[in-house]
C-alpha cells in the first residue's frame, strides 16, 4: 500500500476527510484514455489559454521594483499591462 498523501494547507481538514478516491488498479490503468479523447473541449480550452513558447524572443525577462501607484494604474487596465509599461518606456526613449 502507498503512503497517505499530505493534506495541502488550502484544504480544510473536513473537506480532506470527506474525499474518498480509491487507488487505481492495473485494470483502471489499462482502461485509461487520454484526456483529449474523454474531455476534448476542456483540453482545447486549456490549450487556447496557455501562451506557449515565444516564436521570436524580443524581450528580456527582468525583475524591477515599481511604486504601488504605478502597478495599480497599469494592472487596472487589464490583461497586457506589462506590455503597456514597456510601451510607455519605449515612448519615453522616443522609440515608439
Amino acid at each position: 500500500m502507498s503512503e497517505e498523501p499530505k493534506k495541502p494547507d488550502y484544504i480544510s481538514q473536513e473537506d480532506w476527510d470527506s474525499v474518498d478516491v480509491p487507488e487505481w488498479t492495473e485494470e483502471d490503468w489499462a482502461n485509461a484514455r487520454p484526456a483529449i479523447e474523454v474531455l476534448p473541449e476542456i483540453v482545447e480550452e486549456y490549450r487556447r489559454r496557455t501562451r506557449g513558447q515565444q516564436k521570436e524572443p524580443t524581450k528580456e525577462q527582468v525583475s524591477i521594483r515599481l511604486s504601488p501607484e504605478v502597478l495599480e494604474f497599469f494592472r487596472a487596465t487589464g490583461s497586457g499591462w506589462q506590455s503597456r509599461i514597456d510601451d510607455v518606456l519605449k515612448e519615453h526613449l522616443g522609440k515608439h
